[in-house]
């Protein structure tokens, strides 16, 4: 499955915890139903945005790990 996102952030080399607050300050700039394509390389973001949107009205559609980063697709809720 292609997804094609609104909006793409490169937060590679970024620590945690800035993967996860920048990630929410693109989606809160996002309309409903939009997506957010991220790609980090924290492996705390794994952990981290998991959580975040158990705890939000947020959904990954996608998540994808390799041996270099984090790949994640998440669709404003």
């Amino acid at each position: 499955m292609k997804i094609t996102p609104d909006i793409e952030l490169d937060l590679c080399g970024l620590a945690c915890p800035m993967p996860l607050l920048k990630a929410k300050l693109a989606l809160n700039s996002m309309k409903k139903e939009q997506v957010l394509k991220v790609i980090a390389t924290d492996s705390a973001s794994e952990r981290d945005f998991h959580m975040f949107v158990k705890q939000t009205e947020n959904e990954i559609l996608d998540f994808k790990k390799d041996n270099y980063a984090y790949s994640y697709w998440i669709k404003k809720g």
